[in-house]
């Protein structure tokens, strides 16, 4: 346990000055006939590999490109056709120039091209990220879904509205049974809500029961960071999501300003499980209290030197 939450932690340090550029091992867990998992820094990857070629779900933060399509190759020699991006963040969509200048095909939400072509200001981060180059930029948007027929299986890719950001998607492979959750899914911590990127912990936790619905007694549940989880996992999740928000939403309705909020330690039953690995207790009651007062950006308020 201590091992991988380690681990964890130094996937989840990557949104700081952790260096990038290092060599990184990768974490390979076969899925299926076609499917794999890479886990590294960054975001988990799903390769789709077959008769029709090489797809991506997600590629990981840009200094580690070349060394994920080295990791590829291992899988397959095929060129890669298409990459699917679960969201905008760059530990999600750092490959996105290599691969999509290699002439693969990069898919997303249309909300993630908006946001990948123009500056960026992230409140929680307290920086910007500039607009990706053309060869970044999602070439095929959708606005709710859109479906995959590759390698023997599809491949169904739904958005989530206003879940972890505003372009979210889950993808969904039945034949294989398994489903990539993007961020909308974090396994063994508190989540990152975006607030500044329109993420809510309503959109969350409807992203999350989406996932509930299609997963059945086997999926197998890729989570955006963090080991590979099933329905049971996920729904330890959604339990503690919904009860977060549930005491957080009372102290709401009894006029609590923020900073009472997060003095009253709602969510002390799972902050110590939680809470404890990247997202601390005040910052998680935070994005949940402003997530339900309609604040669409991160609040920093000092408390007890733990924001």
């Amino acid at each position: 346990m201590l091992r991988w939450l380690t681990t964890l932690l130094m996937i989840c340090l990557s949104f700081s000055s952790l260096a990038q550029d290092s060599e990184v091992t990768y974490e390979v867990t076969q899925l299926s006939n076609t499917l794999t998992m890479l886990k590294a820094r960054g975001g988990n990857v799903v390769v789709s590999a077959g008769d029709d070629g090489v797809f991506l779900v997600d590629d990981q933060w840009q200094p580690m490109a070349e060394q994920l399509l080295a990791e590829v190759t291992k899988i397959s020699d095929s060129p890669i056709r298409f990459v699917i991006n679960t969201h905008y963040h760059a530990d999600h969509v750092g490959g996105n120039e290599l691969i999509g200048g290699s002439g693969a095909v990069i898919i997303a939400h249309d909300n993630i091209r908006t946001r990948l072509s123009t500056d960026q200001f992230n409140y929680f981060q307290n920086a910007t990220t500039e607009a990706w180059p053309e060869d970044a930029l999602p070439v095929v948007t959708f606005s709710e879904g859109i479906t995959l027929h590759l390698n023997g299986e599809s491949a169904r890719v739904i958005h989530v509205p206003r879940g972890h950001t505003d372009g979210d998607a889950i993808v969904y492979f039945p034949e294989s049974d398994v489903i990539h959750m993007g961020d909308i899914y974090w396994q063994g911590l508190y989540p990152f809500i975006d607030l500044d990127g329109g993420g809510t912990i309503q959109g969350t936790i409807e992203g999350v029961k989406t996932g509930l619905e299609l997963a059945g007694e086997n999926t197998q549940i890729v989570p955006g960071h963090g080991p590979l989880g099933n329905r049971d996992t996920l729904q330890i999740y959604q339990d503690y999501l919904t009860g977060s928000m549930n005491r957080v939403e009372q102290l709401v309705s009894a006029g609590k300003t923020l900073e009472e909020a997060i003095a009253a330690k709602p969510t002390a039953e799972w902050d110590e499980v939680y809470g404890q690995v990247w997202i601390t207790p005040a910052q998680w009651v935070t994005f949940i209290y402003n997530s339900l007062t309609g604040v669409d950006q991160f609040t920093r308020i000092p408390v007890n030197s733990s924001d």
